[in-house]
């Protein structure tokens, strides 16, 4: 068992997906801005909602408490300089338009979607909890996009490494390989260590 030892709570890493948020400015014009404290949970019967929180007062998070709705555009390791770009700039101050990228509109919602990304959630934002300076949206997904080299027969039938999805906890990390499924590793599992 590996030795741990107790550190300040100001080091709150979280492993989290990178994801391009996509909303519509005022003028109808696309804005991306990287977002990764996302998750879902689960609502009723089979459905679920996404859970994307933000802080500050970012055209992003003005533009979902104004419109309702918005694309999460999930970032694959080929978009790292489209997220670094994103992040490096703010919408108040002017176009985003130093780096190339193709934009179309949602299958379901009107919404600015990056044609690069593989997996894109169209969301309307259904709840809003505001804690502090932080905004946490609680959204029915009303589309899902995916690369068709993907056959997803279920929830967990998804193969990440197909995806290649930047994994954030500060730093930018990738997924190596698939391990297996679920299941897969009960009879190889030692017996627990009852002392």
């Amino acid at each position: 068992m590996p030795k741990r030892k107790s550190v300040s709570p100001v080091f709150s890493m979280c492993v989290q997906p990178s994801f391009l948020i996509g909303t519509n400015n005022e003028d109808q014009s696309a804005n991306f801005a990287p977002i990764t404290w996302l998750s879902v949970t689960h609502e009723k019967g089979d459905g679920y909602l996404l859970i994307i929180s933000m802080t500050g007062t970012k055209r992003t998070r003005r533009n979902i408490e104004r419109a309702g709705v918005f694309s999460a555009n999930l970032v694959s390791t080929d978009m790292l300089p489209l997220m670094d770009y994103f992040g490096s700039r703010h919408a108040d101050d002017g176009k985003k338009d130093g780096i190339g990228y193709a934009v179309s509109r949602g299958a379901v919602l009107d919404v600015p979607v990056l044609d690069q990304s593989r997996w894109v959630y169209e969301c309307e934002a259904v709840k809003t909890v505001v804690t502090g300076d932080s905004a946490t949206f609680f959204c029915a997904i009303r589309n899902i996009q995916i690369d068709e080299r993907l056959s997803c027969a279920d929830l967990f039938d998804v193969d990440l490494t197909l995806l290649d999805p930047v994994i954030y906890s500060g730093k930018y990390h990738s997924i190596g390989k698939l391990l297996g499924e679920i299941g897969d590793f009960l009879t190889s599992a030692p017996p627990p260590d009852r002392k």
